[in-house]
């Protein structure tokens, strides 16, 4: 494999003159190929890429022998010609697109911005490729979506659109940060697949950023692993993944969920804690001058379901499906009908204290650590937030002993009461969340996709920490997540969600490994599944 599109060598990045992000680093990644950086959050495989296009922030300097691209030393280039080649000769998937998409342009204008910024094309050419664009990355009903914002398209379609606008200006090297973090297995397959034949139809090389590892043994030819700024380990994919030669490496594998585990769960029945029956959440949509309600949007449609003493129901399903709608609408959090029956209280009708109490016995941890956290609190006080609110009558003194036994059961040091959420990594702000609903006793914890966008060997120790609080508690969960390895690690009751209704339930083994629903069946063969042989 001779002459690489871009070959990087002894690459250093540090913040500040001092801190040291990336360090000494060199590799190639060559024509048609799928060159995959995998490690933890925080080891320099973003900042790796962003200063490939020399795109850092101000306190950031860059030192290397060079960065070349097809022979020409980017390093050399100045910011001018580098505009030239961004978008154009290297393409970039950022790793959030609804932060990265303009929320007051159109899809449509987005892609035609690069487009007329690289090519000299007639008004008419130019809309026929954006069309053009979005049918190769099949966005539905493209035609119609032209003139869509970013906030009317779902999180898999809006990362279909970064996809169109990376590819339109045709580029040697994609380099994709992170394209499918937050999206549901099945979107997730679609997408890998469709850049996998966009690939095979253009040639061009595609630079993977990733943590998921089972994602990487299905796409990758090469794979180079990153531990704080270094390169520790390369090469092909079926060397890597079968004969693994870093301690680092084998750390990673070793922390990655399998669906296997399904069978080592217990069927032993526990009493009902929680019992919900025929539960709806339906939301009007109102048309005409005098916004009449035409119809509803069945977020959940008739649900029921029960949640054992000290056990765990998984809630799985794609985005959308309604999963995070009935989490959250079990806590009074949105409005809700139905029977809901907790510890032999039903919660239907209850008001004021009756309710406030109640609320004691479910808590819920959210999605996104960081945006469920107010940022101006201490760790110690959005902790003890809870103890105020609902046990008034518990002393300061008091309060600050909770919150130390909270922070040492979920393996974070004493002192972290005094510090601010942005001064912790996301692992870290989920156990902040998780001491931050134990700090009230309760019976079930509604865990709304509490590891997704966490890396491999974090996600291994936020699951084990759950276990253990459950073993030792008795608390039981309701857990949300579109992860099904996830689901074969922790669960011990799986219930299949799809457009509001529950299509299939039963104990983790018999649905992972005996699904009867054809929706079940597309979920489970989506799942990436580690490759070992190539």
């Amino acid at each position: 494999m001779n002459n690489p599109i871009l070959a990087v060598e002894r690459l250093s990045i540090t913040f500040n003159h001092r801190q040291t992000v990336v360090d000494d680093i060199s590799f190639e990644i060559h024509a048609g190929e799928t060159f995959a950086l995998v490690g933890e959050s925080g080891s320099g495989k973003s900042i790796t890429a962003l200063s490939v296009l020399r795109l850092l922030p101000n306190n950031a300097r860059l030192n290397a022998e060079a960065i070349n691209l097809h022979g020409d030393d980017l390093l050399k280039r100045s910011e001018f010609e580098l505009c030239k080649i961004r978008g154009r000769r290297i393409g970039f998937i950022f790793q959030d697109p609804m932060s990265s998409l303009n929320p007051v342009m159109t899809i449509g204008s987005q892609i035609e911005e690069v487009i007329k910024l690289h090519f000299d094309l007639p008004r008419d050419a130019i809309q026929q490729r954006v069309l053009e664009l979005l049918q190769q990355v099949e966005l539905p009903q493209a035609p119609q979506r032209i003139k869509d914002y970013p906030h009317q398209l779902s999180g898999g379609q809006r990362q279909r659109v970064m996809i169109a606008i990376a590819l339109a200006g045709k580029p040697d090297l994609l380099i994709a940060d992170e394209p499918t973090t937050s999206l549901d297995v099945t979107i997730q397959a679609q997408i890998l697949a469709l850049l996998k034949d966009i690939q095979e139809q253009t040639g061009m090389a595609l630079w993977l950023i990733s943590h998921d590892l089972a994602l990487v043994s299905s796409i990758a030819d090469r794979v180079a692993v990153m531990q704080q700024g270094k390169i520790v380990e390369t090469g092909a994919t079926a060397e890597f993944f079968n004969q693994p030669k870093h301690p680092y490496t084998r750390k990673l594998l070793n922390a990655l969920p399998s669906m296997q585990n399904c069978l080592a769960h217990s069927t032993e029945e526990n009493p009902p804690l929680l019992q919900v029956s025929d539960f709806y959440c339906h939301y009007p949509i109102r048309k005409g001058i005098f916004k009449r309600i035409v119809d509803y949007v069945r977020a959940v449609d008739g649900v029921s379901f029960d949640i054992q003493q000290g056990k765990t129901l998984a809630l799985v399903g794609e985005s959308g499906c309604g999963k995070t709608t009935l989490g959250k609408s079990l806590l009074n959090l949105i409005p809700g009908s139905g029977r809901v029956v907790i510890n032999g209280v039903e919660l239907n009708g209850l008001t004021g204290e009756a309710l406030r109490r109640q609320r004691a016995n479910i808590q819920i941890v959210f999605q996104d650590p960081f945006s469920s956290m107010n940022p101006r609190m201490l760790v110690g006080d959005i902790i003890a937030e809870g103890i105020r609110a609902l046990h008034p009558e518990v002393s300061a003194e008091q309060r600050k002993a909770r919150v130390r036994q909270l922070l040492q059961q979920v393996d974070l040091p004493e002192d972290s009461a005094l510090r601010y959420p942005h001064e912790f990594s996301g692992g870290q702000r989920q156990r902040i969340c998780i001491a931050r609903a134990l700090a009230v006793d309760p019976k079930l914890i509604v865990c709304d996709e509490p590891t997704s966008a966490l890396d491999v060997s974090v996600q291994a120790q936020i699951i084990q920490l759950l276990k253990t609080l459950q073993q030792e508690k008795g608390v039981s969960y309701l857990f949300i997540t579109h992860d099904l390895a996830v689901v074969a690690e922790i669960a011990d009751d799986v219930a299949v969600m799809y457009q509001g209704k529950i299509i299939e339930q039963g104990g983790v083994a018999e649905v992972l490994t005996q699904p009867k629903h054809a929706y079940t069946k597309k979920l489970l063969a989506a799942v990436p599944v580690l490759k070992m042989d190539h």
